[in-house]
């Protein structure tokens, strides 16, 4: 099976468990029935919702790529001592439950914290940047398995041809857009999904730290299971679109 039909399997998988659920469960398919009216409808507290996740969430991918690309780029491409143990030191922390990050990041920001001064705790920005923090250790792990698969001929030839470490290191990084690519698309799935750092740090204030996340499960145990699942359905047409249009993208551009 080649890898141009897993999107396309993923997806009629996606809709065909969605379909059972709906039909299975009379309450769901209730929900379901409200939930598209309210998208419909253009609901403006769901499109406020909606727009913030995507702002907040988008903002930590593009901040995380600053500094966790050219991380992996120098772990993939360079030896020194401690390079295994940095690369492990990543990995681990792939793993790290965003509650407890969010916890370490709640006693540090809070205004009894060390860092309350710089006023972090209740905003958006607060969330950007534990989100950064969160997706990390995913984006300089997968950089540095991508930098890694390329063939180290390719950085031997653009320095045969007068390149300097900058350009042939440049140079590995275009062989490996594809999987760079796909590492900062996981991520932002990771960030604009995880629930943890964006309800201890923002709190789920109206109309400034509410996110697709956190309004899901505010709804669901006020009750108001339309809501919940409209929010739900944006939030898993969002990431599902975003794998798509990055899988349409790599395939053109091959």
């Amino acid at each position: 099976m080649t890898e141009k039909f897993i999107p396309t399997l993923f997806f009629i998988s996606f809709l065909v468990a969605t379909t059972i659920i709906i039909v299975l469960v009379p309450e769901f398919r209730e929900g379901v029935a409200e939930a598209f009216l309210l998208i419909i409808s253009g609901n403006p507290e769901v499109t406020e919702i909606t727009l913030r996740s995507v702002y907040i969430s988008g903002t930590a991918t593009a901040l995380a790529v600053i500094w966790s690309v050219p991380i992996g780029l120098v772990i993939g491409l360079k030896d020194f001592a401690g390079k295994r143990f940095f690369k492990g030191l990543f990995n681990a922390l792939m793993g790290i439950p965003t509650v407890a990050l969010g916890l370490v990041l709640y006693l540090m920001w809070s205004s009894t914290g060390p860092l309350g001064f710089l006023s972090l705790f209740l905003s958006p920005l607060g969330i950007i940047l534990g989100q950064a923090i969160l997706i990390t250790p995913i984006m300089v792990s997968f950089t540095t398995s991508a930098i890694e698969a390329v063939e180290s001929d390719i950085k031997d030839l653009a320095k045969t041809l007068g390149a300097s470490e900058l350009e042939a290191a440049f140079a590995v990084l275009k062989e490996s857009t594809a999987a760079v690519s796909l590492s900062i698309v996981g991520s932002f799935n990771r960030a604009i999904a995880e629930l943890g750092i964006a309800l201890m740090i923002g709190q789920n204030i109206r109309g400034q730290t509410r996110v697709l996340t956190t309004a899901i499960a505010m709804e669901t145990t006020r009750g108001e299971i339309p809501l919940s699942i409209a929010l739900a359905i944006i939030l898993l047409v969002i990431v599902v679109s975003v794998n798509l249009i990055i899988n349409l993208l790599q395939r053109r551009f091959k």
